[in-house]
């Protein structure tokens, strides 16, 4: 099912637009559950969780499920109102350990973002051990394909910010840090 936004189609102006969380949101992401509903009728898949999918699955199935839950997880880690601008406890420990400090990771994140060619994201994850990985998954790949938990994920698909940005990807990517909802991103881990 399409997932109900926390937030109003406007909350979280002027990061992302509401004419960008209505197409994106009301258009895209209903297109892909519809898509991935018919898509797996009558197959192993009909009853299994977006995860299961994601990591099993191959071809339309895999392109769908994987867009489902990629913006299921990107949808539900903005805040309109976020009460902090860094992650706290456990993940901020994680993210010094493993990226030296948040700046570091930040500036990471954001090349990361910035560099993957073409449509696709860029995540943070956490691996069976607990260390932090950012990759970079073309088109509508998840970490869940190489055993890794998503934790906060940058759309980069022109469809995420076109109509706000243009051709300005880092200008997107680079306000994306504002309404990052840290609790919902810890509550991942």
């Amino acid at each position: 099912e399409l997932i109900q936004l926390p937030y109003a189609a406007n909350a979280l102006e002027p990061v992302i637009s509401k004419e960008t969380i209505e197409f994106h949101h009301g258009k895209h992401l209903q297109t892909y559950v519809n898509n991935l509903n018919n898509l797996i009728q009558g197959t192993k898949f009909e009853n299994a969780t977006l995860e299961q999918i994601v990591a099993e699955s191959d071809g339309a199935i895999f392109n769908n499920a994987g867009q489902v839950l990629n913006h299921t997880l990107y949808f539900l880690q903005f805040t309109p109102q976020p009460n902090k601008h860094e992650p706290s406890g456990k993940l901020a420990e994680a993210i010094k350990r493993d990226f030296g400090s948040f700046d570091n990771f930040k500036k990471e994140m954001n090349n990361a973002s910035t560099t993957l060619f073409g449509s696709g994201w860029t995540w943070l994850s956490v691996d069976k051990d607990g260390k932090l990985h950012i990759t970079k998954e073309a088109n509508g790949s998840n970490p869940w394909r190489h055993g890794l938990k998503p934790l906060l994920g940058f759309d980069v698909w022109e469809h995420a910010y076109y109509l706000d940005y243009q051709n300005r990807r880092a200008d997107h990517v680079n306000k994306l840090w504002e309404i990052i909802d840290w609790d919902a991103v810890e509550k991942r881990m």
